[in-house]
């Protein structure tokens, strides 16, 4: 017994110094960019796996990644945050398109590849499958990291971003099926297909939005943050648990219950300044499980292993590429026969291009039951274009929105925010210089000071007033900044009077309406 409780702690303090260390090496990597400036131009979620590979180069392997690992640990808290940004208005905008893609995008990714490797690569149609459904999950982290940075349009990242959070559950239940498939344990035909897809998707989104509206009303009863916050973490993790325990699809569940809290559940159920509070959190949590991931994929590749499947990686990333174009710019004109909404080309062609693959690709081509023929070459083959899509296609989307003229208007907000900064700045200078009077110092010295400082406040107007002539559409971030800058001070002055007791926590559902009516003027 004394034996076992050594073993015990020998293997929970290991693990635990693996865990530091990785934790210290993807969070020195994600502050690199801000001293060295060059790293600036890499998203970071690449720079992670770009050391990653690094690592694995010099053979220093720091954990092994399992799929439980993934599956469990790190892609609940991934799709919730990203399920709790989204807007239901600009999901609502792109449903039938962003529905197209993550099923009817599937099917074609699955097909394709699976026809390609079968024909050009002569594996046995089992394995393709199981290779086209591992990688029919799209992971655009980086990619859509990047549009926020560069200010891309919200149309375009919305689809990006809510395709992938689809297609994700679509791609683990296809998996599943191409399993029992492989073993014996399932047929291939449409009817059958459509049954499991039917009940796996339907568990999914009937326990998913039974949670995520149990805990929008339990939030309504009291005004507490901390706990709150704390409601959210357990409802990503336990819907994905339960649902997966009741054979539905956890990814589907969780998307759901993020859904319905994001846009729901925290306007009536939470003050304006719990949202703030939890956004925050879950902003921290998703930089800190993406550095995780990223830096464990690169670390996990096996550059011997990828020699020897190079030719079949190669056939597959051709396939992938290839079905990826027919299915999107295909699926985009359905979508407007549909909607009677094109998607403008350039979007399209982002669209195709910025479909990389990541950890859940990674995860499912990890869970391949070890008794199944060639499982070695399915893992070699997803890592091999996992690789590729990282690093080649994320790193070249940059150029390719400039080549479109997709780039936003980041730049000059930066611009307009340095302007308005130093020129709030300037302004509380002239009324500190204006009221603070001291004796001793000559009169002359504060009126040549105050002529300095008009002037140069009168030359940042100038500047701000020439760049809201050339570049009109900078007024509405403009807007939209001071806005915030209102609800924040709305926000706090309520957080203030609840802390002294001169408001009541019932009226939280009000002010969550209030906050509401503010975002949609």
């Amino acid at each position: 017994m004394i034996m076992e409780s050594a073993v015990g702690e020998q293997i929970i303090t290991t693990n635990l110094k693996q865990f530091l260390l990785v934790l210290s090496v993807s969070l020195g990597v994600a502050t690199l960019p801000q001293i060295f400036s060059w790293f600036r131009h890499i998203p970071y979620t690449l720079l992670l796996v770009i050391v990653g590979l690094g690592l694995a180069f010099v053979d220093v392997r720091l954990v092994t990644l399992s799929p439980e690992l993934i599956l469990f640990i790190f892609l609940p808290p991934l799709l919730f945050e990203a399920a709790w940004n989204l807007h239901w208005a600009e999901l609502k905008r792109n449903l039938v398109t962003i529905c197209l893609y993550a099923v009817l995008g599937v099917v074609i990714s699955i097909a394709g590849i699976a026809f390609g490797l079968n024909q050009l690569a002569e594996i046995s149609l089992t394995t393709a499958l199981l290779i086209g459904a591992s990688l029919s999950a799209t992971d655009p982290v980086s990619v859509t990291a990047l549009f926020r940075e560069l200010g891309v349009g919200k149309n375009l990242t919305t689809m990006m971003e809510g395709e992938s959070l689809f297609n994700d559950g679509m791609a683990v239940v296809a998996f599943g099926f191409m399993v029992a498939l492989s073993l014996g344990n399932a047929k291939l035909g449409f009817q059958p297909i459509l049954l499991q897809l039917v009940i796996v998707v339907g568990i999914g989104v009937a326990v998913g939005g039974l949670i995520g509206f149990g805990i929008s009303y339990l939030t309504q009863r009291f005004d507490l943050p901390m706990v709150e916050q704390s409601l959210t973490l357990v409802s990503a993790y336990g819907t994905y648990l339960v649902i997966e325990e009741l054979g539905g699809s956890g990814v589907i569940g969780v998307v759901t219950t993020g859904l319905i809290l994001g846009n729901f559940g925290s306007r009536v159920g939470m003050n304006p300044r719990t949202r703030v509070i939890v956004s925050e959190f879950w902003d921290f949590l998703a930089f800190f499980v993406n550095s995780i991931v990223f830096l464990l994929i690169g670390d996990q590749i096996r550059f011997a292993v990828l020699g020897e499947n190079l030719q079949i990686i190669g056939i597959t990333i051709a396939a992938m590429i290839l079905m990826r174009a027919v299915a999107i710019y295909l699926l985009s004109n359905l979508s407007a026969v549909i909607t009677q909404h094109q998607i403008p080309l350039p979007e399209q062609t982002v669209l195709w291009w910025g479909g990389v693959r990541g950890s859940v690709s990674i995860a499912l081509a990890l869970s391949v039951p070890i008794g199944l023929p060639q499982r070695e070459t399915i893992i070699a083959t997803v890592f091999g274009v996992v690789l590729f899509t990282l690093l080649v296609q994320g790193l070249t989307i940059k150029p390719l929105l400039q080549k479109l003229n997709l780039l936003g208007d980041a730049p000059l907000r930066d611009q307009y925010s340095q302007l308005a900064t130093r020129h709030v700045a300037l302004e509380r200078v002239l009324q500190h210089l204006q009221s603070d009077k001291r004796p001793g110092i000559d009169p002359e010295f504060y009126r040549y000071q105050e002529t300095l400082i008009k002037g140069e406040i009168e030359n940042l107007q100038t500047k701000i007033d020439k760049l809201q002539i050339e570049y009109p559409n900078i007024r509405t971030f403009i807007t939209e900044q001071f806005r915030e800058e209102l609800l924040a001070i709305e926000a706090d002055t309520y957080a203030e009077f609840v802390r002294a007791g001169r408001l009541n926590t019932e009226l939280a559902p009000m002010l969550a309406d209030v906050w509401e009516n503010g975002n949609s003027h």
